[in-house]
């Protein structure tokens, strides 16, 4: 499910089909393509289904391949793509974009186009995309923000002689357009009413869908050869993972490393919960901390108990939400909220956003890596640390992105590791010498 450009509605449109297709009794497996923790969420509310991410980048393509193939075990897998279909790293390649994925697992594409202001030039627009690249994969055309009955029919008669299948006209209608908040749309464990909102834009939006079509465009898709993935190893530590309305942005792929490499995982609330379960490790997400800072304030005995657990170096490891946790305060707007206050450094909100893939050197040994090498990672906050002492011992030097300061990355304090870049775990091999520390401590 591809969208010419970001905007044009591919969330909402594939919440819809993930609908409609259950609704006739498939099995749906969605994806996302790209680094995003918030847009795998929508898919997963309408599926019940994990969500995994597909990111050339982030992952590499075998790590990708392999993935995608061991998680799309129901009737029909349904990958939601990223920006606009050609859209990746660069601006004169199309690698880690949508049409980059859909070679790599030789997916059919459909394109989501905003037809709001346009009529017979919408022609152009799809036969750019399709001649765009040799192989565009382009299977099918939805239409969506259509006016009236005679736009549709205006656009219709334009796209005639391209001959690509019309599988979805969807109307304008300002009631199923889904809210906005910091990185893009909102995170659905942080809104009562968005699970509601969800399900009634994607039955509105299912009524306008082609769902007949569609599944004739998956029909004899291309076989892709699968490697057996190393078996899940006997449970060996236990490690405490922080899930709640302000830490959930956590890959399904990681979380499973973890298992694989003998971690049996126990999840627990830093806003609700009054201590941690017995671990031997911890790994703290990211999300929006700063939402709910006064209810993670207010949880004093969890503030303390983890910065205890560090000072017994208990192996901690934190990305983007974590790490703020993690400092003296977080600023928002005009409330200031302590927080567990392991680092001497407070996180301060911004309102300019830093988004990037990461590229840099692991600089020493650490808990997640025995030895120096290169990391790709992303970042995205609308975030920024203060106050960083100038004697900060720091993991990572990075060559793309910007990380905490001057390009660091990684704040290291005993044996607790925080960054504001994300990592996909099976990139190296990060869950495994994890485990591994959480099995020294178990020990000692």
């Amino acid at each position: 499910m591809a969208g010419a450009t970001s905007g044009v509605g591919k969330t909402s449109v594939t919440c819809a089909l993930i609908f409609a297709l259950k609704k006739k009794g498939f099995s749906v497996q969605p994806f996302k393509v790209g680094p995003d923790y918030i847009d795998p969420s929508y898919l997963s509310s309408i599926s019940k289904t994990n969500v995994f991410n597909l990111d050339a980048w982030l992952m590499g393509e075998n790590n990708l391949l392999e993935s995608f193939i061991e998680n799309s075990k129901l009737d029909i897998s349904i990958i939601e793509g990223v920006m606009g279909f050609y859209d990746g790293f660069r601006g004169d390649s199309d690698f880690a974009s949508t049409h980059h994925v859909a070679e790599l697992i030789k997916s059919p594409v459909i394109l989501i186009l905003d037809a709001s202001k346009t009529a017979r030039s919408i022609a152009a627009s799809v036969l750019g995309f399709q001649k765009f690249h040799k192989n565009s994969r382009i299977s099918g055309i939805i239409l969506n923000k259509i006016s009236s009955k005679k736009h549709e029919s205006l656009c219709r008669q334009a796209l005639e002689k391209i001959k690509l299948p019309i599988v979805g006209v969807i109307p304008n209608n300002p009631d199923v357009v889904l809210k906005s908040r910091h990185l893009g749309l909102i995170s659905t464990m942080n809104e009562n009413n968005l699970q509601k909102k969800i399900q009634k834009t994607s039955k509105t939006i299912a009524d306008y869908l082609d769902t007949e079509k569609i599944i004739k465009i998956t029909e004899n898709p291309i076989l892709l050869k699968k490697k057996l993935k190393p078996s899940y190893k006997k449970s060996k530590t236990t490690i405490a993972v922080a899930l709640d309305n302000s830490f959930n942005f956590y890959y399904p792929d990681n979380l499973e490393s973890l298992k694989r490499h003998g971690a049996h995982l126990k999840f627990f609330s830093p806003v609700k919960d009054k201590k941690i379960p017995d671990c031997n490790g911890i790994y703290i997400g990211g999300g929006f901390p700063e939402v709910l800072g006064a209810s993670l304030e207010k949880n004093t005995v969890m503030r303390r108990s983890i910065k205890q657990l560090s000072e017994q170096n208990i192996p901690i490891y934190a990305e983007c939400g974590g790490l703020m946790y993690l400092t003296k305060s977080i600023d928002y707007g005009e409330k200031k909220y302590k927080m567990v206050g392991l680092f001497d450094a407070e996180t301060k909100m911004t309102q300019k956003m830093k988004l990037n893939y990461t590229k840099g050197l692991i600089l020493s040994k650490n808990i997640i890596a025995d030895k120096s090498h290169i990391l790709r990672g992303h970042e995205f906050h609308y975030s920024e640390l203060t106050s960083v002492s100038s004697d900060s011992k720091f993991a990572y030097e990075l060559k793309i992105g910007n990380g905490i300061k001057n390009h660091k990355d990684g704040l290291i304090q005993y044996s607790t590791l925080a960054s504001y870049g994300h990592l996909y775990f099976d990139s190296s091999n990060y869950a495994g010498v994890f485990v591994k520390n959480c099995i020294k401590n178990s020990k000692r």
